[in-house]
């Protein structure tokens, strides 16, 4: 009988542990992708001041951010504003980004 829960109890905890191998593992994955997207995001609002400087002459970017919180599509943005298809493609996705909710 004794035996018989031994056994029980080893399978628990090798179970038990493959499930925290698990987690931990996701866990580490998690980090390096949030450590990837903080890579990603940190230099941005740099990255829009430069391009919001680059051309007086040009629509501002805040501009543009006002359009797009109106639902100016990125056509829109590149037509309207100047910006080029990826800047507007960012704009876009700057915007959505933050209407997700946490």
């Amino acid at each position: 009988m004794q035996a018989r829960n031994d056994a029980i109890r080893d399978r628990r905890i090798k179970e038990l542990g493959a499930r925290l191998d698990t987690f931990l593992d996701g866990s580490v994955h998690m980090g390096q992708e949030l450590s990837e997207l903080s890579r990603l995001v940190t230099p941005l609002p740099d990255r829009i001041t430069q391009l919001e400087q680059r051309d007086p002459n040009n629509f501002s970017f805040s501009q543009a951010a006002k359009l797009v919180g109106m639902g100016a599509s990125v056509d829109d943005l590149t037509q309207s504003c100047g910006l080029s298809q990826s800047e507007a493609e960012l704009m876009s996705k700057l915007h959505q980004a933050r209407r997700k909710p946490d």
